[in-house]
């Protein structure tokens, strides 16, 4: 691509250090050093068209040929990237400059906007400052698009997270909807047919922000229309992601309304408005508590997205550069002039508080305790929210030197400075003066009381891991003892993190069997360990790695609170009124009234009941409150995915802004108490075989039971004949918890084998074959004598009352005629599958549980058992044939092993005669050899007149010969 650029001339003005030229009306600073044949005294030109590439020594009116490819190289960035320019007729870009403008981060990716180009992070952000590898971490996307803004997507969902990035140009009126899955990014242009400005039947529009909402699959956009007279206006458009449908929510008023001092304005549409027009710059929204917010120079909420309540304390002079949501009932705003807000969700009163006189006061009292966290010179780059609550980063300068501070923004403490400093009296008391504040919280004491313990609701699983003692004289960890610390807490993670065995342990721990076998020497460990005795001076206490199972509730509401279908959470609130300056006579009520508010989100899908008891004595008033599911707003999932987001708000009328408490960790804000609510299946929740209970079940319904000839205890096996009843456990890892499976489920052959390497997984059409009772082609592996089955009647289903299941084994199924590898009876692995999706409706959570079931005692087939049968009679009969032959012959055998012995005897008798001779009687020797080869011939012909007689006419021989 390359651009026709004009110079239209000189100026006279010069500059020693850098080249400067204005586009439009910005002014650009460019280093000579990034420019090749720049002038020593580079002149400072004047440009009239964009884009531009300025080269030292060209003359006056001369034309300039630029490519994108040479321009990328002299534009190098706070971050190593490229920042080329692309600009043509369906881009229109009034000025280039190397700010970011937009910086999203995700869980995985770090996404930056620069002009109109879009760039993310593929490394670990630790190499962001490395400015030698910066550049090849860097990946543009969206090459030949205009991108205007990026919209944050605060919450993913199905494994994958999103971003997503509003065009400008030639694909106005489309949202580029960004998927991050697996470090893999992708873009998609929706809406998927038409434009928004085609589907809502205008000519000219303009998406100025998105936000996606995650749970229902819906994209809301706020559109700038221009009518046909030039006029603009806004809507609030719905997109439906699966059905592709549009439709206009709401359609902002053109002029602020007049709240004629009200706090705030409902907008009906009959309100008389101001002069004021508004100018809608974004959108937030809460999935918890279905909160749409639509800001600018004011402040619009709604809890269903079509009806509009008008903030009126926010002033319409000022105009909203961004919000920062905590989703935990709070929100702070940030104006154009870098003003703080603050605003209570479910509230109507917003905040100032920077600048205000809270602030001053605040700021003061921390220049008087020194802090090193406040200068008079400051500049504010962010606010944000972590672990519910409000920070700043800073860039503050002092004593000429700049650097970032993260400091805690003390959010109560100016809203008690802030109502202190408002409403105060001085009275008169004799002859001075004194101040006397009024406190416009309804109550004096506010407690949370009978709270369950958390684990149960927040499902958080916790460990306890102690640092090793170490017995050294100082008392001081060295490197070794560390490294085996390092250690220990990698090996519990592991534990943590492949504890998923389909066949339940005995113990419910993940940790129990790294000490299983070590508990009986745990006292000699120690014996050594006191005794100094133990290696590398470092004792590993077996107690202090365990997983915590009983962790108390700190007098708080917690985190969140995960329900599961029918499930619900109970506690108290204790308050006490404040009593009024005046009273007269006794009074048998509390003298000051106290109501609590239970604010749900989704009044459809949970309920609330509060009751209240009066401590007249004590006055104060004492309310039970339990929040259930009403088992109507979600099917099923995962454990811990698909969840449904919902809220709840306690809320004592009358103390939102008003009520705080000093506590240990600082002011703390009380009577608006907002906490999330999730509803589905609670992480942490698997199903398990209960392999114990099993085999107990098994022995005494079969009367017996016999295990394989080579016994695993990991994989028990069952007898083919024998019934087969299986039993599942529910296993909370959060809580330890361990129940049996009261549901009903569905359990399928999936997979199997003769042997663990030969395991094979069945097609979508062999699984129904195996195991539908339908099935008519005589493929089935098992059978029940259970009548209950799925809707379409394909599949039996099972519970834990189920009268067993009856191996079959049919002849067209896999196990049909196994071959066995021994003398043993065939064995046959199964990989079953047992599922409660959509048969069971006593909990939302989705279990599945995929384990090998080991039986042996496989029968064979007719045909194979029938060759077997002759095989082994064929031979049965050659042995008994062969038994029959043997002793008839055996005399003959008996005679014929005899002579042979002899004449081996014979054999070895004349060699050591030979080998005892003499040399002096050599003659004789060979003589007498002669005569004993002569006489041995003539006694080999009578040596079937016995063996006796042999034996002794033998010796008669050698006794002459021997005398010759």
């Amino acid at each position: 691509m390359w651009f026709h650029v004009n110079i239209n001339g000189f100026l006279d003005r010069q500059r020693d250090q850098e080249l400067q030229f204005t586009v439009g009306n910005e002014l650009f600073h460019l280093i000579p050093r990034y420019f090749v044949n720049v002038p020593s005294r580079p002149l400072w030109y004047t440009v009239d068209q964009t884009p531009v590439l300025i080269l030292g020594g060209i003359p006056e009116e001369k034309t300039v040929l630029l490519t994108d490819t040479n321009f990328k190289d002299f534009f190098l960035v706070e971050l190593s990237i490229d920042s080329c320019w692309v600009g043509s007729f369906y881009c229109p870009q009034a000025s280039f400059t190397a700010t970011i403008y937009d910086a999203i981060a995700t869980e995985s990716t770090l996404f930056i906007r620069q002009n109109q180009l879009i760039y993310y992070f593929t490394g670990t952000y630790t190499t962001l400052y490395e400015s030698n590898h910066g550049s090849e971490r860097w990946v543009r996307v969206l090459a030949n698009e205009c991108i205007k803004r990026l919209c944050p997507v605060h919450f993913h969902s199905n494994g994958s997270e999103y971003v997503m990035a509003l065009t400008t140009g030639k694909n106005e009126g489309y949202v580029h909807f960004g998927t991050i899955t697996d470090g893999l990014v992708s873009f998609k242009l929706l809406p998927r047919n038409r434009s928004v400005c085609s589907a809502i039947l205008v000519v000219n529009c303009s998406i100025t922000w998105a936000v996606f909402v995650a749970g229902d699959y819906n994209l809301l956009m706020l559109v700038e229309i221009v009518g046909p007279t030039s006029s603009k206006y806004f809507q609030v458009v719905s997109y439906d992601l699966v059905s592709d449908h549009l439709v206009v929510l709401y359609t902002i008023p053109e002029f602020i309304p007049d709240a004629r001092g009200l706090e705030f304005l409902m907008i009906l549409g009959t309100e008389s408005y101001t002069k004021f027009p508004m100018v809608p710059k974004g959108m937030s929204y809460n999935p918890y508590n279905n909160l749409l917010l639509i800001w600018g120079n004011f402040l619009l909420q709604s809890f269903n997205s079509e009806n509009f309540i008008y903030l009126a304390d926010f002033p319409k002079e000022l105009s909203i550069k961004y919000l920062v949501n905590s989703f935990q009932g709070d929100m702070a705003i940030v104006t154009e002039n870098e003003e703080i807000w603050y605003l209570l969700e479910g509230s109507y009163q917003v905040y100032q508080l920077f600048p205000s006189k809270a602030w001053e006061v605040y700021i003061n009292l921390q220049v008087l305790q020194q802090s090193s966290l406040y200068a008079p010179n400051e500049t504010m780059v962010t606010l944000f929210y972590e672990d519910k609550k409000l920070y700043q980063l800073v860039y503050l300068i002092d004593n000429q030197q700049g650097r970032l501070v993260k400091r805690l923004m003390p959010v109560e403490q100016l809203l008690m400075y802030q109502q202190i400093s408002d409403d105060y009296v001085l009275e008169r008391q004799g002859s001075h003066l004194t101040l006397s504040f009024s406190n416009f919280c309804p109550f004096t004491v506010m407690h949370l009381r009978e709270l369950p313990n958390p684990q149960i609701y927040t499902r958080q699983e916790r460990y306890r891991a102690r640092p090793p003692r170490v017995w050294e004289p100082w008392g001081f960890h060295s490197e070794n003892s560390l490294a085996v610390y390092q250690g220990l807490v990698y090996y519990l993670l592991k534990l943590h993190s492949k504890y998923d065995k389909p066949y339940a342990d005995l113990v419910h721990d993940s940790t129990w069997r790294w000490w299983k076998n070590k508990k009986q020497d745990q006292d000699y460990y120690f014996y050594l360990a006191s005794n100094r005795r133990n290696a590398g001076r470092v004792h590993v206490d077996m107690t202090s790695y365990e997983k915590i199972y009983d962790l108390k509730a700190e007098n708080e509401l917690p985190e969140r609170i995960f329900l599961d279908k029918g499930t619900s959470y109970s506690f108290s609130v204790f308050l006490t009124a404040r009593k009024p300056e005046v009273q007269h006579g006794p009074s048998f009520q509390v003298l000051s009234p106290l109501d609590l508010a239970v604010v749900l989100a989704d009044p459809d899908c949970i309920e609330a009941v509060v009751k209240e008891k009066v401590l007249v004595n004590r006055n104060s008033v004492l309310f039970w409150v339990t929040l259930s599911d009403k088992r109507s707003c979600f099917d099923q999932g995962i454990s811990g995915h698909h969840l449904m987001k919902t809220s709840m708000l306690v809320k004592v009328l009358g103390s939102s802004g008003h009520c705080f408490q000093n506590t240990n960790q600082g002011l703390r804000m009380q009577g608006n108490l907002m906490v999330p609510v999730l509803i589905g299946c609670p992480p942490g929740k698997r199903l398990a075989l209960d392999i114990t209970y099993t085999l107990q079940y098994n022995r005494v319904q079969n009367k017996h039971y016999f295990d394989c000839v080579k016994v695993d205890q990991e994989m028990p096996c069952f007898l083919f004949r024998d019934t087969f009843y299986p039993f599942f456990l529910i296993q909370d890892l959060v809580t330890g918890d361990s129940g049996s499976f009261q549901g009903s489920y569905v359990l399928k052959v999936v997979g199997g084998g003769p042997t663990l390497d030969t395991i094979k997984e069945y097609s979508e059409e062999e699984i129904y074959r195996f195991n539908s009772p339908l099935d008519k082609t005589g493929s089935l592996i098992w059978t029940t004598e259970n009548t209950t089955t799925t809707e379409d009647l394909a599949f039996n289903i099972m519970s834990h009352n189920s009268l067993g299941i009856e191996w079959l084994c049919l002849e067209n199924s896999p196990c049909h005629d196994t071959i066995p590898h021994s003398i043993f009876a065939p064995e046959f692995f199964f990989k079953v599958l047992v599922s409660n999706r959509g048969v069971d409706e006593s909990t939302y959570c989705d279990y599945q549980l995929t384990f090998l079931l080991h039986i042996h005692g496989l029968p064979l087939s007719a045909r194979r058992a029938f060759l077997i049968l002759l095989v082994s009679a064929s031979l049965f009969v050659g042995l008994v044939i062969l038994y029959i032959i043997c002793c008839l012959l055996s005399p003959y055998m008996v005679k014929f092993c005899n002579f042979l012995r002899w004449k081996i005897n014979s054999i070895i008798g004349l060699e050591s005669y030979y080998t005892y001779s003499t040399p002096s009687d050599s003659r004789a020797f060979s003589h007498s050899g002669t005569m004993s080869w002569r006489s041995s011939r003539l006694n080999s012909r009578v040596v079937y007149k016995g063996a006796e007689e042999n034996k002794a006419e033998t010796k008669d021989a050698l006794k002459r010969k021997s005398t010759t």
